[in-house]
């Protein structure tokens, strides 16, 4: 009887140079096919992609790649910077430059993009400024639009950053979603805590799209915006509402799941996504 089970995922570092700075990334793959690029939430880290990285079905057909942006998980702040001497914000700007760098770095061909939260706001971006890069994107838990969310006590001397984050997505899941997944996402954010101010930056300063989702082409690029009924910072309402402005763009909200849904219940979200790629590979047109 064997001892244990070796998962087919597998880890890897790549170095690239994003805007002046040398970032060495850890990505995890797993799976053929058509690249599908995961961006994990805001101050958290590529395990959330796990049950999708392992993933047989999914990853029958699709090349599964997950990476922890710079400053996350085992990917470390710029090498070549004194990152330390400055307050971390992240950009838009910075942000697309260092997903389309990474896909460069990796050869990727026509991959399909999928970011939740702060990683679907840029899954908007891509599909505005580089639409002839990507098959598809899928924003998850995204909207042209995340206000209110850049906060100083995200970050405070008097409280604990790694429990104070933590504690701060509990309630952005659904109650009904398995207790286990959702100890688990929760685990996740208190692992570390430095990098989740800087992100939210990007998610509810720099991220701002209103006025401008006209100007992306769905049908060049096709957009499939997914949210959870449960997710009170970005609602179901706000998805839909960036998707009819989108040409082509389409709408699937997920009942009974909340802001984290590839972590905090992956069966249910497994169906939504498996109806969002349909609809890319049925709506990308051919190059």
């Amino acid at each position: 009887m064997a001892r244990g089970v070796i998962s087919p995922v597998t880890g890897h570092y790549v170095t690239i140079d994003v805007q002046g700075d040398r970032c060495k990334v850890f990505y995890l793959e797993n799976g053929r096919g058509r690249p599908l690029v995961c961006q994990h939430t805001a101050g958290c880290h590529n395990h959330q992609w796990r049950d999708l990285l392992e993933d047989e079905v999914i990853t029958r057909d699709y090349r599964v790649i997950a990476y922890d942006l710079a400053r996350h998980g085992k990917s470390d702040p710029p090498h070549n910077t004194e990152w330390w001497k400055e307050e971390y914000r992240l950009t838009a700007d910075y942000f697309v430059d260092f997903i389309t760098e990474f896909c460069d770095a990796l050869e990727l061909e026509d991959p399909i993009f999928m970011g939740s939260s702060f990683g679907g706001n840029v899954a908007l971006q891509l599909a505005l400024r580089h639409p002839e890069r990507f098959a598809g994107v899928i924003p998850v838990e995204a909207a042209d639009y995340s206000p209110g969310f850049y906060l100083d006590w995200w970050q405070h001397p008097h409280a604990n950053a790694a429990q104070v984050c933590a504690s701060g997505v509990w309630d952005l899941m659904a109650p009904q979603s398995p207790e286990m997944d959702r100890r688990l996402t929760w685990f996740y954010y208190s692992q570390g805590a430095e990098a989740f101010k800087g992100d939210l930056y990007f998610y509810s300063v720099d991220h701002d799209l209103r006025g401008r989702l006209h100007e992306i082409n769905g049908e060049e690029c096709p957009v499939v915006l997914m949210t959870g009924t449960y997710d009170y910072l970005t609602t179901p309402e706000d998805s839909r509402r960036s998707a009819q402005q989108i040409k082509g763009g389409h709408f699937i909200e997920m009942p009974d799941i909340g802001h984290f849904p590839m972590s905090e219940n992956y069966p249910v979200f497994r169906t939504y996504l498996q109806e969002a790629l349909r609809h890319i590979e049925g709506a990308t047109p051919k190059r």
